[in-house]
């Protein structure tokens, strides 16, 4: 019997390599960030949330730059071959990908933080408060 899951055949197993292969290019996951943020990070997050909600609780080292004003002169500030990490509030908001997408398009290297803070807090790992 045909289930709704199997009506469409799972795809062949060199294009799903493939295709979750590159999911890595694009996103990372917020133990990856904890456990980075513990050393000497290699790139720099981005709470890409209005301050409001950013004072309220965000990932400690995180800086906050809401993605509408995500721009060529305040990105200036780090080297063009920065690596950028944007989160937002969680997987019902596209505040991150809205963010991932204006540095792209500045020519800066990103990824999203899946799960934003929902993820973060869903891990079981602290907020700080403030701006």
């Amino acid at each position: 019997m045909t289930t709704e899951v199997t009506e469409i055949p799972a795809a062949p197993s060199e294009a799903a390599r493939q295709h979750f292969a590159a999911q890595f290019q694009y996103e990372t996951d917020c133990w990856d960030v904890h456990e980075a943020l513990g050393g000497a990070p290699d790139f720099v997050l981005l709470d890409v949330r209005s301050p409001a909600m950013f004072a309220q609780g965000h990932v400690p080292g995180s800086i906050n730059l809401p993605h509408g004003k995500i721009i060529g002169s305040k990105m200036a500030q780090w080297p063009a071959d920065t690596v950028f990490v944007t989160y937002c509030a969680g997987p019902h908001c596209n505040g991150a990908a809205r963010g991932a997408l204006r540095l792209a398009e500045l020519g800066r290297p990103v990824k999203i933080m899946t799960g934003g803070i929902t993820g973060w807090i869903d891990e079981g790992f602290d907020l700080a408060a403030g701006e």
